[in-house]
């Protein structure tokens, strides 16, 4: 396949993500769905597929009685499709407890979607010590035995091993795929999600494939000619189709980003055990390792920096903060990155997300002077 052939084939799973589980389920397949930072490794070991579940743009009718209209979308959205029946057939649902409003799905869930049972699993604040490392196994521990139950899967612990390298080589080439983006400016916004959005629908072999593939082609292509406008976005989330048709619009190209649902779930990789070393664990200080995100504590908000140094190693001519509406732990971030971006000369703005939002002149009006403004 060209370029262009494999950039349709990972639109059409991302715009369709219930006909690749409905597939899944065709072929005999175990799906579970997950949403941020569960260890998808130990799912995978199990011989089950984890399968992303953000939420979608749709408006929100059902889920309503459950949830206040202040609490966000995303949240919304994932229990509406929920009651919707689109998640029938998967085997079980694992959310973090990384915020104030996903601890509180996990009850309403088990009453409104009752056929698909509901496995939290709560990690540390403080996860860098010792104390903090063994409480996020003990929760790991908990999830898998509550995964064999709703599964019939066992963990297999020789494969374990075999799952974190997967990963691992699968975080490698998006993190390739990202930097390759930043050079060649004919791949659209759309596309560039379409790769990212697409990786949580599918086996994680089956995606490295195909981004195998599309790396090559890439490669073998000449680099298109810049539009001088090259953005870094940060944010929880920023896969709106009509958001991303108003990026091409203005000709802005993404050429880095800190999305919770894009590059922060590649950047870091679980380091290998050696024989002998406990798999579990290393995936427990892969966990415990991580920075650099809103939904982590860190009480020395080295995020606001790191975005920063990206966006300039990056080459970017501005930021853009992809604010999820209602999300605390981004709001109490973008003041300080949009300081951070002033002192060092990168022009910022702030866009509100929204999954239920149907229009976007708003966001149309303030990207239109953003890109005359950096351009």
């Amino acid at each position: 396949m060209n370029t262009a052939e494999l950039f349709e084939q990972f639109h059409k799973i991302a715009l369709n993500p219930r006909a690749q589980k409905d597939a899944y389920l065709k072929d005999g397949e175990k799906v579970v769905l997950v949403t941020y930072y569960v260890p998808e490794q130990l799912i995978h070991a199990m011989g089950a597929i984890p399968f992303h579940t953000y939420g979608g743009d749709l408006p929100v009718n059902e889920a309503k009685q459950y949830f206040p209209a202040f609490i966000c979308s995303v949240m919304q959205t994932m229990l509406e499709l929920g009651m919707r029946g689109t998640f029938e057939g998967c085997s079980a649902i694992v959310i973090p407890s990384l915020c104030d409003s996903l601890k509180c799905i996990g009850q309403n869930w088990k009453y409104a979607v009752p056929s698909i049972p509901f496995i939290p699993l709560t990690y540390p604040q403080n996860r860098k010590p010792d104390y903090g490392a063994a409480f996020t196994r003990a929760g790991y521990e908990r999830m898998v035995r509550e995964l064999e139950e709703a599964t019939g899967l066992q963990l297999d612990e020789t494969r374990l091993k075999e799952s974190i390298r997967i990963y691992n080589e699968h975080n490698a080439l998006m993190r390739e795929f990202s930097a390759l983006c930043a050079d060649y400016p004919q791949v659209t916004a759309t596309q560039r999600s379409d790769v990212y959005k697409s990786a949580g629908f599918m086996k994680k072999e089956e995606h490295a494939q195909l981004l195998r593939e599309l790396i090559a082609c890439m490669k073998q292509e000449v680099a298109g000619k810049s539009s001088g406008k090259r953005i870094y976005i940060s944010g929880i989330l920023a896969d709106a189709p009509e958001w991303n048709h108003i990026l091409e619009d203005y000709g802005l190209q993404v050429v880095g980003d800190d999305i919770l649902a894009c590059s922060r779930l590649y950047r870091d990789d679980c380091r290998m055990p050696e024989d002998g070393e406990d798999a579990m664990d290393a995936l427990v200080r892969l966990y415990c390792d991580k920075d650099h995100c809103s939904l982590l504590y860190d009480e020395k908000k080295s995020r606001v920096e790191f975005i920063v140094q990206e966006a300039k190693q990056r080459k970017a001519d501005g930021v853009i903060l992809a604010l999820t509406k209602f999300c605390d732990p981004e709001e109490f971030d973008n003041p300080m990155i949009k300081d951070a971006c002033a002192e060092a000369g990168l022009p910022c703005v702030v866009i509100e997300m929204d999954r239920q939002m149907q229009n976007y002149e708003q966001a149309r009006t303030i990207m239109e002077t953003f890109a005359d403004m950096i351009g």
